[in-house]
């Protein structure tokens, strides 16, 4: 749904002030206990939140990455495990927008769950593949219509306790060469179990527990791509790619300027004995110079990759060393923000209950996301050097097996 204006104008959907407010409120709850934001999803579905991506033909409100992002930054402002949670079902709904722009049609069904209010979940990372999209530990075995059961363990799923529709995606090897089966199982196929197992430093309300197909059946009308081993830029790579690099940096640009508004706040609030307000300290005002200036470099980063996914912009080759890059250097950016914050605001930040506290640690999860620091570094210097030349044998050949 988008709001009427005075002017006639459809304005673009966004969270509502009053909610944001009770989000708020409840974040250290979440936090503290350890729980789904449950409260939280109840009154974003409610509010249309889980359709926002949605044309507006099919009951939406027809918002791109770009404005979704603007959406995920204010929300991660409030409650920053909540925008990181469920955010997950934004990435499929952006993913699905970003492959009908580029004249495909496999992920309707994402469109046309997320137009019921149903929620979507990635069920993608597994213990010990650092290849994330471009191979799989789990099993595919064809089930010899065009379905799959999927066998495997995925972790960090998001949003564990609440998905209506998980995304699977395993190997097949049944066939000449593997091929990676993507496909989506509902929570009433049953054969998926999630284990009680997220209790984190931070992020805690997103309850990313690890899940186990244990042999889910998938049928051919659920089944939406099988692509061979190894990167490809295929719609569906580059549609999931973006849309989770730079929903995943907004969230991470929500949280830095959150600091910046804690710490403006704190300052303004304090003088010291001569009566001087440390606002006007210029060590303070530096600080509080550079961490704003932090901020604003990031931010206009991912505005203009989201604008540019939005916009189908050509960027070639250069795409992937742009998403990671980006999505690195603002989570990198908003640790830096979030420490300096805590240092200017002094030792009421150190106290548990503090929300600058809470943002210290929140803050601290990004470094796991995919593309981490030393994947970006790699993908942006293969895009630069070229790909790593083979070692040389004392012959001056290439040394071999």
């Amino acid at each position: 749904m988008t709001e009427a204006n005075p002017t006639g104008k459809r304005r673009p959907w966004t969270v509502p002030e009053d909610l944001l407010v009770r989000i708020a409120e409840r974040a250290p709850r979440y936090d503290a206990e350890n729980v789904f934001a449950a409260e939280d999803l109840d009154e974003l579905r409610a509010a249309g939140y889980l359709r926002i991506g949605v044309p507006i033909a099919d009951g939406g409100s027809g918002l791109g990455l770009r404005a979704t992002a603007a959406v995920q930054r204010r929300l991660a402002r409030a409650a920053p495990a909540t925008a990181l949670g469920l955010g997950m079902h934004q990435v499929w709904v952006q993913a699905a927008r970003g492959v009908s722009a580029r004249g495909e049609s496999f992920l309707q069904s994402v469109t046309t769950h997320a137009a019921a209010d149903r929620l979507l979940a990635f069920g993608v990372s597994e213990p010990g593949n650092d290849r994330v999209l471009f191979d799989s530990l789990t099993d595919a075995v064809p089930d010899g219509d065009g379905g799959y059961r999927f066998t495997g363990t995925k972790v960090s799923t998001s949003l564990a306790p609440a998905w209506d529709v998980l995304s699977v995606f395993g190997k097949d090897v049944s066939g000449a060469e593997p091929r990676l089966v993507h496909g989506f199982a509902l929570r009433s196929d049953g054969q998926i179990r999630h284990l009680d197992d997220w209790d984190t430093f931070g992020m805690r309300a997103t309850q990313s527990r690890t899940t186990l197909l244990e042999g889910v059946h998938v049928p051919a009308d659920r089944i939406v791509r099988s692509l061979p081993v190894g990167p490809t830029a295929d719609p569906l790579v580059f549609g999931v790619f973006a849309a989770f690099e730079l929903l995943v940096a907004s969230v991470y640009v929500g949280i830095a300027e959150r600091a910046v508004e804690l710490t403006v706040a704190h300052v303004r609030d304090r003088h010291g004995l001569d009566g001087r307000a440390r606002a006007d300290d210029p060590d303070v005002r530096r600080a509080v110079a550079d961490m704003q200036g932090a901020v604003d470099a990031v931010a206009l980063q991912v505005d203009a990759l989201a604008r540019d996914v939005d916009e189908l912009e050509d960027h070639g080759s250069r795409w992937f060393p742009l998403l990671v890059g980006t999505k690195a250097r603002t989570v990198d950016t908003a640790q830096h923000v979030v420490d300096e914050a805590m240092r200017v605001v002094g030792g009421g930040a150190f106290r548990a209950t503090s929300e600058l506290a809470r943002l210290a640690r929140d803050v601290r999860a990004g470094q796991y996301h995919p593309s981490t620091r030393d994947s970006a570094a790699r993908t942006i210097a293969a895009a630069v050097l070229g790909p790593v030349a083979a070692p040389m044998s004392a012959a001056g050949g290439t040394i071999s097996s």
